[in-house]
């Protein structure tokens, strides 16, 4: 079965990804606007309206603000936590047809399996995504993905499902160099970025992933760098060396500034 995996978006302006397996499509995230979505969407060949739901991690608008014109397509179905569907519906003026799940409770849409988990981050009840699919056979291979961003540190449970997906998707949000230099941000902000409830440093991801003895990782994207605080560059000379360790993976970083994926 065909697997086509794209990140449309990748920094604290918006983030969002298309995950198609077979004919199923998917949004993780919407934090830019319907329209850039669309927009981005007929790159891939795909109608809007083609969509079969969504998948929001939290409320903040960086994953979330895309909510507001997707509403307008009452068959798409949402899926997000009770205190994420209250706190994004708050804000728009019509109800989007949400689907309410159990943060740790495992449940099926379509040919999808999603085992949602919390992640420690400074909002209502964040999560973070494990997607299974296929059978198990020659023609339907088992495949999977977790999708990993905002989190301050990591936990045993995160830890397990990162080391079990075949497609990771990991934040590595600020250079802890950059961020203490930078002029724009108050030090109560840098606390909050820096904090168990904040976001991912360069150097937090590089030994988290570092640290896995055989994971079963085929592809890595390293994504939701800040634009200010952090530098592209960089991120790709550290995250080279894990292919350096004898892995049998690729690893890409997306850039913050178009979404492209870079290969170290």
């Amino acid at each position: 079965m065909d697997v086509n995996f794209k990140i449309l978006g990748s920094s604290s302006s918006g983030n969002s990804s298309l995950l198609q397996v077979g004919d199923t499509r998917i949004l993780i995230d919407a934090g830019l606007s319907a329209r850039k979505l669309e927009s981005l969407l007929e790159e891939q060949n795909i109608k809007i309206g083609e969509l079969d739901a969504v998948f929001l991690t939290h409320e903040h608008n960086d994953h979330s603000a895309g909510i507001r014109g997707l509403s307008k397509l009452q068959q798409l179905p949402i899926f997000a936590n009770r205190d994420t569907v209250q706190a994004v519906q708050a804000k728009l003026q019509r109800r989007a047809n949400w689907k309410i799940f159990e943060t740790g409770k495992s449940f099926e849409f379509k040919l999808f399996k999603i085992h949602p988990f919390s992640v420690p981050h400074d909002a209502y009840d964040p999560v973070g995504f494990y997607f299974q699919w296929g059978n198990g056979d020659l023609f339907d291979p088992p495949g999977s993905l977790a999708w990993v961003t905002d989190l301050g540190f990591v936990p045993n449970l995160v830890r397990e499902r990162i080391r079990q997906a075949k497609i990771l998707v990991v934040e590595s949000n600020y250079c802890p160099k950059l961020l203490e230099s930078d002029n724009k941000r108050p030090w109560s902000l840098k606390q909050r970025i820096r904090s168990r409830h904040g976001h991912l440093s360069n150097d937090s991801t590089f030994e988290l992933l570092n640290s896995y003895k055989c994971p079963c990782w085929q592809e890595i994207f390293i994504m939701h760098l800040s634009k200010d605080c952090n530098d592209i560059n960089l991120v790709k000379k550290q995250f080279k060396q894990l292919n350096g360790q004898g892995h049998r993976f690729k690893t890409f970083v997306i850039d913050p500034n178009n979404a492209e994926p870079h290969q170290v």
